[in-house]
């Protein structure tokens, strides 16, 4: 299954409360992406067969609002500049994440064996979404009037890059609470790079996903808050309120949004933010290094908040030892999670 940055329920609340153009290119979406959710799982586990390289291996396709993956290629990694806006920023951001995963982690690049990072822009027309499809990042234009290009923020790109990281390291399964985990660590892992791409400590970041994705801010905000989920937005045309629990007793249960997997990422993404906050500094020195050493630890297809929070807590006190690591019990705490 596809891995979406917008979720589903905001798209089906604007194919019923937004314009007429916004209405009928959301409902467009949907079907489309519809269409897609098989292509993820045919192509779940194809990461290990992909060819590695050497260094740093960017490639860029324009679909050319066509429905066919790739497209034509048209910026490869040192080649010359297109002068897309599209084609530069989904170049240059998926650098900017490259540098990131290699620099602070040591990871070079999706699979840690400089495997190519290839990205299609332009994907259908006013397609209101970008997503990780399992092998490749896909970028739609938007529709103009809620939703501007999806190449044109980082803390949209990294995030869906963050994908291919998660499927690699954590092989999460794709429904219910492994699903939900799957969604908060590509957060927490794209919103680092915006972070760190950024120099920001932990009190000057906006823990925010996608605030630079919406064209009418009367629409809406960002998608999500890592600071405070259920506040990122209170909008009828998105919905109504932010759906996301921050406390794991009020975790979604229902069918919608393949069963809650962007509602329910809510409650791990404020456990990131407290555990960030308690030990401060620039988050992927110590917060974002325990979440990674947490993620690349062979999880297991069904981990639960509560096993991923132990993982955690075992990290910390790795990592950090004496009074620093009894921050992270603390923070699964303060969200209703206890580790197993």
């Amino acid at each position: 299954m596809a891995c979406w940055i917008v979720p589903p329920y905001i798209l089906q609340a604007l194919a019923e409360h937004g314009d007429a153009t916004s209405r009928a290119r959301a409902l467009e979406t949907l079907e489309l992406s519809g269409r897609l959710a098989g292509r993820r799982m045919a192509l779940a586990g194809r990461l290990e067969t992909i060819a590695r390289g050497n260094g740093k291996r960017r490639t860029v396709c324009d679909a050319a609002h066509d429905r066919d993956l790739p497209g034509k290629v048209v910026r490869r990694e040192d080649g010359p500049a297109a002068a897309d806006a599209a084609v530069y920023e989904a170049y240059e951001n998926a650098g900017i994440t490259y540098d990131f995963f290699e620099r602070v982690f040591g990871r070079r690049s999706i699979n840690g064996e400089d495997m190519r990072l290839l990205s299609s822009v332009h994907y259908a027309k006013h397609y209101d979404n970008a997503f990780w499809d399992g092998e490749q990042m896909v970028y739609g234009d938007g529709d103009g009037v809620v939703f501007g290009s999806f190449t044109r923020a980082l803390d949209v790109i990294a995030p869906e890059l963050g994908h291919g990281v998660t499927q690699m390291t954590c092989g999460l399964a794709y429904h219910g609470e492994p699903r939900a985990l799957n969604e908060s660590i590509s957060d927490v892992f794209g919103t680092m790079v915006k972070q760190w791409h950024r120099k920001q400590t932990v009190h000057e970041v906006d823990w925010l996903i996608g605030d630079e994705l919406i064209v009418d801010t009367k629409v809406g905000k960002p998608l999500r808050s890592l600071e405070a989920p259920g506040t990122a937005y209170d909008s009828v045309m998105m919905g109504g309120k932010d759906p996301q629990p921050y406390h794991y007793r009020d975790y979604y249960h229902g069918r919608d949004d393949d069963g809650g997997v962007h509602i329910n990422s809510g409650t791990p993404n404020r456990a990131f933010y407290l555990l960030a906050m308690e030990l401060g500094g620039h988050w992927w020195e110590r917060a974002g290094r325990i979440w990674y050493e947490a993620a690349t630890s062979e999880l297991g297809v069904r981990c639960s908040f509560s096993h991923f929070a132990q993982r955690t807590v075992d990290a910390a006190n790795r990592l950090l030892g004496g009074q620093q690591a009894a921050a992270g019990p603390q923070a699964w705490h303060l969200v209703g999670v206890r580790g197993s």
